[in-house]
């Protein structure tokens, strides 16, 4: 992991190269950046996701299946509060002609000198102001 020199720099790199993969279906860059007791919300869940056990199953039934040509990202903020940090942001996907913003809240937290995903929150937005 590189030197934390500025760590908003350092949270957000991780973010930007997981939603990389991601846009390209591969999920495993959110699952590598993720804690063991990580917690998950998305609105096409019914309930909240515990664990990195129960995420990867999630993450492996959709792999291959997210495609997103390009995405903006609009006015990330990260948060540190000693060994947490919170990393907020506006993100608007288009895959195709379908445009879908979104709103994102991930918890990071350091362990062992290491930045994991603790908390994971995606919804929906039908637009932005």
């Amino acid at each position: 992991m590189k030197k934390e020199n500025n760590l908003d720099e350092v949270i957000f790199a991780m973010e930007l190269a997981a939603l990389e993969r991601w846009g390209k279906g591969d999920p495993s860059g959110f699952l590598e950046i993720s804690a063991p007791d990580v917690v998950y919300f998305d609105p096409f869940q019914k309930r909240r996701l515990d664990g990195l056990e129960a995420l990867t199953r999630y993450y492996e039934a959709i792999r291959g299946k997210v495609r997103v040509d390009r995405y903006e990202i609009i006015t990330p903020k990260v948060q540190v509060c000693g060994e947490a940090a919170v990393l907020t942001f506006n993100y608007i996907s288009y895959s195709k002609e379908v445009r879908q913003p979104w709103n994102c809240t991930e918890v990071y937290r350091r362990q062992e000198g290491q930045w994991r995903i603790i908390q994971t929150h995606w919804s929906i937005t039908e637009h932005l102001k």
